[in-house]
């Protein structure tokens, strides 16, 4: 049984194989993107769970640490006392210019004046 099991995880279509070669490298860029950020100024608690949901869709241990994160996070209240958050085409919009903003300016060479 279990070399049967084997031998169906090597016998991939090339396309199984480049999606998951695009999954492997795409997500852990990003979940190595998202380590780095815990030491660099950067929102980490949102791009390692992003990381490790891309690398889910291929790989069995990312979504293990991937529910083990989901574990962490308080639940949301179950009565309606709690204000429930919004996310709106706007506020998506806003955070994204705020975010673009950011890195733009970080990324621009200060400028000399004269």
């Amino acid at each position: 049984m279990r070399d049967k099991l084997r031998l169906q995880h090597f016998e991939m279509t090339p396309m199984q194989r480049i999606k998951r070669i695009v999954v492997t490298v795409v997500g852990g860029t990003v979940l190595v993107l998202g380590i780095v950020l815990i030491v660099l100024p950067g929102p980490a608690f949102l791009v390692i769970p992003a990381g490790l949901a891309i690398l889910a869709v291929e790989f069995a241990w990312a979504r293990h640490w991937l529910r083990s994160a989901r574990a962490l996070l308080p639940r949301v209240s179950k009565d309606d006392s709690a204000p429930r958050k919004k996310f709106t085409t706007q506020s998506v919009r806003r955070s994204a210019g705020f975010l673009l903003r950011q890195v733009r300016r970080t990324l621009t060479p200060k400028r000399k004046v004269t």
